[in-house]
């Protein structure tokens, strides 16, 4: 941890580059003219953020998980998947769709991460070779993004869910600035502006190649518009991708309109009944005017495919990462980033659910790791670690007001309940039998959350300065 893995150029570099694609994807109007725009990136200050040494009990378990997780990631898992370069000299993706395009991403940031912070494990690996393949990825998901490829067949973007690899993939772009040429550089810059900038108009939805991204669940009225299907976690990866967009490139011409979607997305993803009554103003935008339906309900539970989801909940932590992404460049991110989120903790750790059987449970059991699910969890048995990095964040954050027992207690138990997973391995993966987590990206997830995580308690828990700021 005394010798972080720090990029080796800062210097700020302003590129110009071309926004959007051909009418034909149905996009907005300033990216189908494919007009020019300038935008300055601002690296990450290294020097200036100081350090964080993780000497802390839960930056000790979040410092194992990443550290663990990113050495499969970049070991084991990138060379069993990454065979093949093409004439070009980019890495052979196989394919533009999620498990192509976000597996990858998410392996860079958790890979990123461990590298710049010191959490790299170099027992399989040495951090030259993982930087390497680091860099490999990062270059061959920006150059393969629309903005930068005209190729049918090799390009993503302009999909329901590419704001969020975009998001990742500028992450971990952003925190690897200095071990990228030029030519990366401007295909990150390019992909980021570009996801962003089709997200910036329309209350109800948003563009989405031809078609819209509906923003909430059930309108003002209570009519449902997308059953059991709750548009928080889509909100809140749009305003992800935003978020980063604006803080990388503050001096942008269009960075006030992501900034101010941003604040927009977060908001409707937490949208309740009772955000629709009343005075309430965050941010400058008064909550009863502006929204125009809910995602959540007013006991702080949501559902998502037709069930009543606790993981979905906790995906809320998308929008708690905006803390450490503004408090990179030192500023504060916006505290519309919190909205509702102590109702959704609040929800997880003292709301009780009768089971066919009478008996009576909350999601978080008392004195233990393990969830209850009410309804069940279509995804797999085991997902400590999606809870623990919840907890960790609205500890952080301090979302657990008046809430008994506090996050930091949740933190601990779900998260050795993590390393008790982990420590069945040798290579630092998590997962065994399929039925434990059936998403093909579990390990890559886990990854992408860990570095995150760290992320936060690194600009929280810095030697220099608490940089964990809301506003």
């Amino acid at each position: 941890m005394t010798s972080p893995h720090r990029p080796t150029r800062r210097a700020i570099l302003t590129t110009s580059f071309a926004l959007g694609a051909s009418a034909a994807l149905g996009l907005p109007a300033t990216a189908r003219a494919r007009d020019s725009a300038a935008g300055d990136v601002v690296p990450v200050d290294w020097q200036r953020l100081g350090s964080y040494p993780a000497q802390d009990a839960s930056g000790r378990r979040v410092r194992t998980i990443l550290a663990g997780s990113s050495r499969y990631l970049i070991g084991p898992w990138y060379a069993s998947t990454y065979r093949t370069y093409l004439p070009d000299g980019y890495i052979d993706l196989k394919g533009t769709d999620e498990r192509a395009i976000r597996l990858p991403a998410m392996a860079a940031v958790a890979t990123t991460t461990a590298l710049v912070t010191g959490v790299y494990d170099p027992t399989t690996l040495s951090a030259a070779n993982a930087t390497i393949r680091t860099r490999n990825l990062i270059r061959t998901l920006a150059a393969r993004h629309l903005a930068n490829n005209s190729a049918p067949a090799t390009r993503w973007g302009n999909g329901w869910q590419t704001a969020l690899w975009a998001y990742y993939t500028a992450l971990a772009g952003w925190l690897f600035w200095g071990e990228l040429d030029d030519k990366a550089r401007r295909d990150i810059a390019a992909m980021t502006a570009w996801e962003a900038d089709r997200l910036t108009t329309g209350n109800d939805l948003f563009l989405v190649g031809t078609s819209g991204h509906q923003l909430y669940e059930k309108r003002r009225v209570g009519t449902v518009v997308t059953p059991g299907d709750s548009k928080a976690e889509e909100d809140n990866w749009s305003a992800a991708v935003l978020s980063l967009a604006e803080v990388m490139m503050p001096g942008h011409p269009r960075a006030a309109a992501w900034k101010r979607r941003n604040l927009e997305l977060l908001l409707a993803a937490a949208a309740c009944p009772a955000d629709l009554t009343g005075t309430t103003t965050v941010n400058g935008i008064r909550l009863s005017s502006w929204l125009r339906g809910t995602n959540i309900a007013d006991d702080g539970t949501l559902d998502n495919h037709n069930i009543l989801h606790p993981l979905y909940m906790v995906a809320f932590d998308q929008s708690l990462y905006e803390g450490f992404v503004y408090g990179l460049a030192d500023r504060s991110a916006p505290r519309a980033a919190l909205h509702n989120i102590t109702r959704v903790y609040s929800a997880l750790v003292d709301k009780p659910f009768t089971a066919p059987d009478g008996t009576v449970k909350t999601i978080y059991q008392p004195g233990s790791g393990r969830i209850h699910y009410p309804e069940g969890n279509d995804w797999g048995t085991h997902f400590p670690f999606y809870f623990g990095n919840f907890d960790l964040l609205v500890s952080l954050t301090a979302q657990d007001t008046g809430i008994d027992p506090a996050a930091a207690t949740w933190e601990r138990l779900h998260n050795e309940e993590q390393l008790s997973l982990m420590a069945r391995f040798t290579d630092g993966r998590t997962y065994g039998a399929s039925g434990e987590n059936t998403y093909y990206g579990r390990e890559h997830r886990i990854g992408a959350m860990a570095g995150q995580a760290f992320l936060t308690l690194f600009v929280a828990r810095n030697t220099t300065k608490n940089r964990l700021r809301f506003a």
